[in-house]
């Protein structure tokens, strides 16, 4: 099992990790995956001393996460990073015509996860961006996804992370059920859709 005793693991990224978090109660993870991920951890290794933050905030992109950098991940002292970024970059080319290429998405990207690996030295878990054919207007949205998906496969093999592969996940899971039952909007998760997150990200840390 990867995550060590006293770790302190870090969530960010847009709403699918906010989820609803409160930000009075800054020790809020929120109704998703986050709090899943956590609360099975806990209970499946309730020896270990482990404390789970989430930071994500809805409708955020990769440029967000840089404006906040420095407050709501440098300065927290992460052990362990996890971060879930990029639909919110690619849907905003078709719902406010505002493309982000995927060599500046990469690019930014890139410079937080050096910042990261110089002032806190976190190890890093990337889960891709992902979307589902459902309503149809997303099937237009996978001309953008992709390279993006593909632009965070390359940061995980060169900055050494874990890499969840979320779009294949839900692809998968999406031939076994109905989508709706996963992701309604083909974005944001149901309560099975989160489970689904939870169990692949305790799976890729060795904890289940």
């Amino acid at each position: 099992m990867l995550i060590e005793e006293n770790a302190v693991v870090l969530f960010q990224g847009d709403s699918i990790t906010d989820c609803g978090r409160s930000r009075e109660n800054l020790d809020d993870l929120g109704r998703g995956y986050a709090f899943m991920t956590a609360a099975l951890f806990q209970s499946l290794h309730p020896e270990r001393n482990v404390r789970f933050i989430n930071r994500g905030i809805g409708g955020n992109t990769v440029e967000d996460l840089k404006a906040r950098w420095h407050d709501d991940c440098v300065a927290l002292k992460p052990t362990w990073l996890s971060i879930l970024i990029g639909i919110n970059d690619a849907a905003r080319a078709f719902t406010q015509s505002k493309p982000m290429s995927a060599e500046v998405f990469e690019s930014t990207y890139h410079e937080l996860l050096l910042g990261v690996r110089a002032k806190c030295g976190a190890r890093l878990i990337l889960m891709e961006p992902f979307v589902l054919p459902i309503p149809e207007d997303r099937i237009h949205w996978r001309e953008d996804l992709d390279a993006k998906v593909h632009a965070v496969r390359r940061l995980a093999r060169e900055f050494e992370a874990i890499l969840i592969p979320l779009d294949g996940l839900f692809a998968q899971a999406a031939a076994r059920k109905d989508m709706v039952f996963w992701a309604p909007d083909g974005v944001h998760p149901t309560p099975a859709g989160h489970a689904l997150i939870a169990r692949h990200w305790l799976k890729a840390v060795k904890a289940l």
